[in-house]
């Protein structure tokens, strides 16, 4: 098929809401392209399971799509390239990528849950493309279903006209079909000039042991054929198109891909940093300008991953390792700490991208790990000055709720940008430290709305930070796994509260324990644990006061001995319910 007028590629966009407290509230992307994939006929339906393009196990167990997935799919004459796109805010630039590859969108609202941040966040995207949106209300079938009022959402926030919204169970498969004719007739056809030199967009890539980098494209002009050289525009990485095709959702091979088609190129490249999300490849030797929009995303967050028997680190290296095979965001560098061993020190673009690489680690891997403190990436422009990254939040909420909301966005720094009312609901925009977003503000949210409230986030820019450096010290001694760097007006109060949490999970000691709590070379907070005392003078039977006297000073003198010399220990199970505090 070459005709471009007859190949529609689009993706499908939800909000999808992750968090420890809260329960994970999928609108049902998965599930609606397991329904395009059995109507049209592309997996039988003896193969067919649920989330069938989600071959992550992870994501599969979390229900939500952590990894991008494409698929071609035939339907009446027409080519349809769909890609089930990952839905959370850590991989909003994957899904900024995915949309520019496509010429249109589903916009899937749950009838239970009605629009939430994360609708509005992709419908901004989406038309920022340029995109054709399609406007779909999903689980129609629930008894729950509040189809009306979310009509009335989709026509108050976006301005959808009441009768292009489709009415959907992508469970049963109710009106699926009519959704598939509105995207043959409503969604525009590739544009690009096939006469042009080849120039294509990748979108994503994955890392094959033994094909080396795969590139997942959208081609924008041209043609590519089998044994042509490429370059990749922002490194000049170049090589040899060793294979091409498409996804259904296996990899077929074929002779060539062309305008408008979405596949992908086996390349041989040995090392996934080189070919990265947003970039541009053509034709080795030919003039060409770059696609729009590349930039290339680095960690927002840092922590410290250590094995809990110190024996598994070097599992955890070849982990590691092989995870960022197929992970090009992740950074990895080595790190040690005096209580926890030797370790690396992690960096990812948020934190539910830390807690799937952990939990991946962990099931593949049989290996239990520790992970430190959240570190944010602060810039040091200045000597002594720091600069904290800022986000833009985006909250979606009952109205009744927007008072508890004001009062602790307020008292987390956030600054008040703009409220839209519409109907029971408001849609409020702040201006917010990334720290404090990472630091509970999604859980305490939830909590103060009853579940309701949901949240999605951009990042804007760097601002000033007034912060200080919290020191945690026993006997002396530097607990670097414990220290941080905290705002000046909320330093103390973390400390005194590190150093209370420290005094409860520390077991006593033959020697005294003084646990201090340091900011800018001052103690702040001071707990003491007395040690065990052992009853010296039990086996004394008699004898005069002097001789008592004597021993009690000889065992005051070895306390006072041990208090200097002894090495500080601080229990694992001690030390990781501490760290899962923060």
């Amino acid at each position: 098929m070459n005709s471009t007028s007859k190949i529609r590629n689009f993706a499908i966009i939800a909000h999808v809401d992750h968090g420890k407290s809260t329960a994970h509230v999928d609108h049902g992307k998965s599930t609606l392209a397991d329904r395009l994939l059995e109507i049209t006929g592309t997996i039988p339906k003896s193969k067919m399971h649920e989330q069938f393009l989600d071959q992550n196990p992870i994501g599969r167990e979390h229900g939500i799509t952590i990894k991008l997935a494409p698929v071609r799919m035939f339907y009446n004459g027409y080519m349809l390239n769909l890609i089930d796109t990952p839905g959370h805010a850590d991989f909003s630039y994957e899904v900024s990528r995915t949309l520019a590859a496509c010429e249109g969108a589903i916009l899937l609202v749950d009838a239970t849950q009605g629009i939430q941040a994360q609708t509005v966040a992709h419908y901004i995207t989406a038309k920022k493309e340029g995109l054709k949106i399609i406007p779909v209300i999903n689980k129609i079938d629930l008894e729950a279903a509040r189809v009306n009022e979310t009509r009335n959402q989709l026509f108050e926030v976006f301005g959808f006209k009441k009768e292009e919204i489709l009415e959907i169970s992508a469970k049963t498969g109710k009106n699926v079909s009519n959704l598939l004719n509105e995207v043959l007739e409503k969604i525009p056809s590739p544009y690009g000039n096939e006469k042009n030199s080849f120039k294509a967009l990748i979108f994503d890539a994955v890392f094959d042991e033994h094909r080396g980098v795969i590139l997942y494209i959208k081609v924008f002009d041209g043609i590519l054929d089998k044994n042509q050289k490429i370059k990749l525009y922002q490194n000049g990485t170049e090589s040899i198109v060793n294979d091409l095709g498409y996804f259904s959702p296996s990899l077929v091979s074929q002779k060539s891909l062309s305008l408008g088609e979405i596949g992908y190129i086996v390349t041989g490249i040995k090392d996934i940093r080189q070919a990265r999300v947003g970039d541009t490849v053509f034709i080795k030797d030919k003039e060409i300008t770059p696609l729009p929009g590349y930039f290339s995303p680095k960690p927002m967050i840092f922590f410290g991953m250590y094995p809990k028997n110190s024996a598994d680190l070097i599992k955890l290296r070849q982990s590691l390792s092989k995870i960022s095979l197929n992970d090009s965001s992740i950074t990895i560098s080595d790190e040690s700490s005096a209580f926890l061993g030797n370790g690396f020190r992690v960096g990812f673009l948020g934190l539910l991208h830390a807690e799937i690489t952990k939990e991946r680690i962990e099931k593949e891997n049989n290996l239990e790990i520790i992970l430190t403190m959240p570190q944010i990436l602060y810039k040091k422009e200045d000597p002594g000055i720091f600069y904290e990254p800022y986000v833009r939040l985006l909250i979606y909420s009952p109205q009744k709720y927007l008072g508890s909301i004001m009062n602790l966005c307020q008292k987390r720094k956030g600054k008040l940008i703009d409220i839209k009312y519409l109907e029971d609901n408001m849609i409020a925009k702040y201006e917010i430290p990334y720290s404090v977003l990472i630091k509970g503000l999604s859980a305490e949210l939830k909590s103060i709305s009853s579940g309701f409230a949901s949240l999605d986030y951009e990042l804007i820019d760097y601002r000033i930070a007034n912060l200080s450096d919290i020191n945690i010290l026993i006997n002396g001694v530097l607990i670097d796994v414990l220290s941080e760097k905290a705002y000046k007006d909320e330093a103390a109060s973390i400390a005194r509260k590190k150093i209370t949490k420290l005094k409860e999970s520390l077991p006593r000691q033959q020697f005294r324990q003084i646990v201090q709590g340091e900011i800018g070379g001052v103690v702040i907070a001071r707990e003491e644990i007395p040690p065990f005392r052992k009853d010296v003078l039990a086996k004394m039977s008699g004898g005069d006061r002097t001789r008592k006297d004597k021993l009690l000073d000889k065992q005051k003198k070895g306390k006072s001995k041990l208090l200097q010399t002894s090495k500080i220990e601080i229990p694992q199970n001690a030390l990781y319910a501490l760290l899962k505090e923060n």
